[in-house]
This record gives structure tokens, sequence and C-alpha cells, in this order.
């Protein structure tokens, strides 16, 4: 069963950083060189310095490197009273408010330490992928720091939402300890409470108590990562406790049923392959799927939004070919044309359709080529697509709607993984709120 526990954190103080907007960022995995390069000129004390920190000449496995710098800096910010410690274990309310169309919404997270379990405990449950360099460079993170920097980003069980409910009570007329906005996703506001009433932690790790099926939506390689750190650490300190703090990982913990919980669809932008043509694609594709012509973007993803099933994709081949809606002949089809041993929830996702008949079966896109990233770009905004192949910088693009939240816990259920970029859980929860110290001594 789901073991969720308050924790001491390590946050910054706001004596020392009064505008939190120049220190957080973006979790990791989204800091390309530019916006790494924006968080670096905002505050000597961004966060991104020690998740994501700039190479620079003469480094070397040993150190200098990335890893050494961000040990050094969690350790000298500490000392400064840029970082401090809270006095006492507490849990983290987390309110992200944001608009996606015209509507407003409001997603209520529950910051955390959670007792780390292996997959096939059924507690806690993938549903992507992962690969092995990113997992290598977390650990070297995780071993230099011995402190965990981000969340874990999990979704819960909880039809009745109980557990939101118990945070609004803590919550309710109390200004937030955090209100800032992060530079990149710019409309999203992020607040976070204290929380440490010993009678609200009491009940809210009772209704996490009997929980299973805790499903990873964001941070797979970080989770990996702390699992690796501490089968480590028990070998190394055989004699540890259960509550050493190494046996858990930092986690925003978020209801499957909040009315907040947005998936948006990632979309895919093939490059560097010219094996088969737009306009052939499209004959090859009418094999399996009506494919007919729409006047320009916005009616593409209205269409493939519309379908009551998912197996509706938008096509761009560029202004000669221009935008299309391929639409599956028969349902029944993904389940003859899959080969893979996989659940018929896995065969109907749209992102398995995508891949494996369209790019794979259809186009002739090597396999290899999506594994490693070299035929293909993901977008979140499809026009970024369309200006990459209109400039010749792309060869086509597919538009897919988005990873309904019900088929993301039918294919957990079953032990099984997604496609990469399957979901693109909006907002992202950002880095910087708490720290997690793992070190051989900490104690839940």
């Amino acid at each position: 069963m789901a073991l969720v526990k308050p924790f001491r954190a390590i946050r910054y103080n706001p004596d020392r950083i009064p505008d939190l907007r120049a220190v957080v960022s973006q979790p990791y995995d989204r800091i390309d060189d530019d916006l790494q390069e924006r968080y670096y000129q905002l505050s000597p004390y961004n966060i991104v310095r020690i998740i994501q920190g700039k190479s620079e000449a003469g480094d070397a496995p040993e150190g200098p490197n990335p890893y050494t710098r961000a040990r050094d800096y969690l350790a000298t910010w500490q000392r400064s009273g840029v970082l401090a410690r809270e006095p006492g274990p507490a849990f983290y309310a987390y309110e992200q408010v944001f608009t996606v169309g015209e509507s407003e919404y409001r997603r209520l997270g529950l910051i955390a330490a959670v007792q780390l379990a292996e997959f096939d405990e059924g507690i806690v449950l993938p549903h992507e992928r992962t690969h092995s360099g990113p997992k290598e460079d977390r650990l070297r993170l995780l071993t230099a720091l011995e402190t965990h920097t981000e969340q874990i980003f999990m979704l819960y069980p909880d039809p009745e939402n109980r557990v939101n409910a118990l945070l609004r009570q803590a919550i309710d007329g109390q200004p937030p300890d955090i209100d800032v906005v992060e530079i990149f996703e710019s409309g999203v506001r992020q607040r976070v409470w204290r929380i440490a009433q010993p009678d609200i932690l009491s009940a809210i790790e009772r209704e996490m108590e009997p929980k299973r099926n805790l499903i990873i939506a964001d941070g797979h390689h970080r989770y990996e990562t702390a699992l690796t750190f501490r089968n480590q650490q028990r070998q190394t300190n055989p004699g540890a406790p259960p509550d050493a703090a190494f046996n858990f990982v930092a986690a925003t913990l978020v209801s499957m049923d909040d009315p907040g919980l947005i998936v948006l669809p990632t979309h895919r932008e093939i490059v560097h392959f010219d094996g088969v043509a737009p306009r052939e694609l499209l004959g090859r594709a009418a094999e399996y799927f009506t494919v007919e012509p729409v006047a320009g973007l916005t009616g593409c993803l209205s269409a493939i939004n519309s379908h009551p099933t998912g197996h509706a994709f938008g096509f761009y081949g560029g202004p000669q070919t221009g935008f299309h809606v391929l639409t599956l002949r028969d349902d029944d089809l993904p389940f003859r044309l899959i080969e893979r041993d996989r659940s018929r929830e896995w065969k109907a996702l749209a992102v398995s359709i995508l891949h494996d008949v369209l790019l794979y079966h259809v186009a002739g896109v090597p396999e290899h080529g999506i594994e490693d990233k070299s035929m293909i770009r993901y977008h979140r905004d499809p026009q970024a697509a369309v200006d990459n192949i209109d400039s010749g910088r792309g060869s086509y693009a597919f538009f897919v709607s988005p990873t309904l939240i019900e088929q993301i816990k039918a294919v957990a259920a079953h032990g099984e993984k997604m496609p990469q970029k399957s979901t693109d859980f909006y907002p992202k929860v950002i880095s910087g709120l708490t720290l997690l110290p793992v070190g051989e001594n900490e104690r839940i």
C-alpha cells in the first residue's frame, strides 16, 4: 500500500529570495539551451544551476563538471541562507491556476515524500518507456547531491476527491507561502501552502495508505533513478531503518478525478526521412483510412479532436500537399495490423496507431529513427511543426488527439508502457518549490 509522508523540506528563504520567479524553472527535461540561458540570466541562484547546469571547458568525469558544481551550489546556498531547512515535517498543497482554450482550471496537488516501490508490487505504475541516457544523468546528479531537487508527478485514485477536501480544509482562508508565475509557462499561477497541522497530516496519511495503482504522469526517469539510488544505499547501509529518507522520493500527487487534470496532445514532425513523398503517403494511407482534404490547421485539429474514438489523424505535407484528415476505416484494424504482444487497450491508443500503422507500416519510417529521435520532432504547438515544414526543416507532420485519463489507467493496469510522448500533462510541476534530502542519516 502507498506510504505517503510529510517531510522536512529545503526551500528558498523568502528573506533572501523575495521574488521566486527568478529562481524557479521547468523540470530538467523541458529545458533546452535557450531556456537554460534565460534561467541563468534571471538569478545566480536559479534552480537550473542544480538540476540542469551548463557544461564548461575543462570538465572531466571526476570533476569539475555540472554534477560537482550542482553539489557545490547546493551546499553554498544552504550555508549562506539562500536555501533553508524547514523546522519540522509538512505536507504542501500545490495549486496551479491556468487557462486552456476559454476555460480556467485549478489543479490541486499534494507535495509529499512517497515510499519507493518496485513496479511489480502494483503500488506505483509507469505508463511510458524510459531510456538509459537520462537515467545515467539523473543518477550522477542524485549521487552527487543526495537530494531530490524536483518532484515526480503522480496520479492517484480518489473518485470522491477526499484528499483534495482535506487540503482545501487546511488552506481555506490562508495566504499561500508561494505565489509565483514561472517564465516559460507564463500563463500558469503556481501557489503553495505549507501544511503542518498534526490532525490534517494524519488524516491525509490515512486516506493515502490503502491506495494502489498510483501512476507516474511525469518523471519516469527520475523515479527509476530513485529506485537505483535506494538499492545502492541499502547495500551500503544494510542496517538502515525503513524511515531512511533514501527509501522515499519527492512527489506531487494529483487525484485522477481532479477537475483540473488536463492532458494535451503531442504532435509528430518527421525529419531527415524522404523514403515516401507526402502525396504517395496519402495514397498508401487510403487503404486503411479515409483521406479528406481540409482548408487549414484549425479545421484539421477540430476534425481530429471531435472524433469519438480518437482514431482520426491530421496530416500536413507542405504547401503543395496541404492539410488532410485521415480517419480509420475500421476500428478493428489496429488489432489486425499491430503485431506487437500488447493489450487491446494499448493497440487502440491513437499514438499506437500513429506509430505502428501510419509511421512504420504506411510511411515506412524506420523504427530506430523514432527510438533515437533522429527522424522525429515532438511538438505541443502544432503550428511549430507547420512552420518547420514550410521552411524546409521538416518532411511532414501528423497531428493527434489527446490521450484520455481512462486510457492511461487501462494501459498502466496491464503493466504496459505507451509509446514515447503519449501524454503531455499541462501544466508541468515546476522545480525549485521543495527539495528532499536523502543522505544516509536523513529520516522521514
